[in-house]
């Protein structure tokens, strides 16, 4: 049995019954027009492609009703009508078919991020991944991390001052982290090395949240082993690597150039410039993805739905991907104007999402 993508929307759309079949139908043609052209479609265009048959004044009258209700809005005087965000919005929720992937589709994504491999690092597969699901969707893909994801190689406490040690954490893949620690009073620098000792027999291809679940167990059942004062210095380097800080997420950004193709007019290119100005300003970035990790499905962000990407008119589809716990540690998906082929981006991310769980979870 094929498993659908889930997905929840921020914003519920018009109630559907306000809208007849007539009525759907016309504006389902209008949408899939703005997604496939990107320009408005007017009465006539609309009166040859639709199932019904409809006169061009029987079809304005419709799209008047439609503009009441907020779905469709006319660029320019006299010409045709486009979806606003709250149409697409609707759209996506409650008129849109989530195309499944073939058999092939789905296999192509997964050899295509399984020949990736975990020999390198976590980081540099996750960059790999975002570069394939980039080509995939042909826009911008984009990933949040936790930089806790690593896993540790080496611990080594360097004393500053009599209350304060550097702790240098070094990765397996070469990543090189400090910290400065507060120290107890009189700690002795043999406390230090004893430290040092007992963690690097501990957290050598651990990723920091196994380090600590293991150095819990290990110092109850070590405290009549270890002087005070160690422990007091282990329980301190604990405390500093408790995460969920900003600073230990980061944001992975590859294929900003397919945000390039295709570009239609001159608004067209300066919405993609202010989308590589939001794009620059990670922080922001960043908070918005970690909304996404608190669902259990993809989340849908189309415009101003956002205030991040209210000027470019940009939309995010993204999905949260696990460890080999089944603990969400990240959000991946694709950043791309409004005009996304949601239909096939959505079912396309859900499943990168599953094959980059797979991959991590090894």
């Amino acid at each position: 049995m094929t498993e659908h993508p889930s997905f929840a929307s921020p914003h519920p759309g018009p109630a559907l019954n306000a809208l007849n079949e007539r009525a759907r139908e016309i504006f389902r043609q209008i949408v899939e027009s703005y997604l496939t052209t990107g320009e408005p479609v007017g009465s006539r265009n609309l009166a040859r492609v639709l199932p019904m048959a409809l006169s061009p004044a029987s079809i304005r009258n419709v799209m008047s009703d439609l503009e009441q209700l907020g779905l469709i809005y006319a660029p320019h005087t006299s010409a045709g009508r486009l979806p606003t965000e709250l149409g697409l919005r609707f759209f996506v929720d409650a008129l849109m078919q989530v195309g499944d992937l073939t058999e092939a589709e789905r296999h192509s994504i997964q050899t295509q991020l399984a020949s990736i491999g975990r020999a390198q690092s976590v980081e540099a597969t996750l960059s790999e991944a975002m570069t394939r699901l980039s080509g995939l969707t042909r826009a911008a893909a984009v990933v949040l991390t936790a930089k806790a994801n690593v896993r540790l190689k080496h611990i080594e406490f360097v004393r500053l001052e009599p209350e304060r040690a550097l702790v240098v954490l070094v990765a397996e893949d070469g990543q090189i982290e400090n910290r400065v620690l507060p120290l107890p009073l009189g700690v002795p620098m043999s406390a230090l090395n004893e430290a040092s000792n007992f963690l690097n027999a501990r957290i050598r291809g651990r990723t920091l949240a196994e380090a600590r679940a293991e150095l819990e167990q290990a110092m109850a059942a070590s405290r009549t082993e270890l002087d005070q004062l160690t422990q007091k210095v282990i329980a301190a380097g604990l405390a500093s690597w408790s995460g969920g800080d900003s600073n230990d997420r980061q944001l992975i950004v590859r294929g900003q150039a397919n945000l390039l193709d295709d570009l239609h007019a001159m608004e067209d290119l300066e919405r993609v410039r202010l989308l590589f100005d939001d794009l620059e300003a990670k922080r922001e970035v960043i908070d918005l993805l970690g909304r996404a990790e608190r669902a259990d499905g993809v989340r849908i962000f189309i415009g101003s739905e956002n205030k991040l990407f209210s000027l470019s008119g940009s939309s995010t589809i993204v999905a949260p991907y696990r460890d080999h716990a089944g603990h969400i540690v990240g959000v991946l998906g694709v950043i791309g104007p409004t005009r996304l082929n949601y239909a096939r981006v959505i079912p396309t991310v859900d499943y990168a999402a599953r094959i980059v769980s797979q991959m991590l979870g090894v």
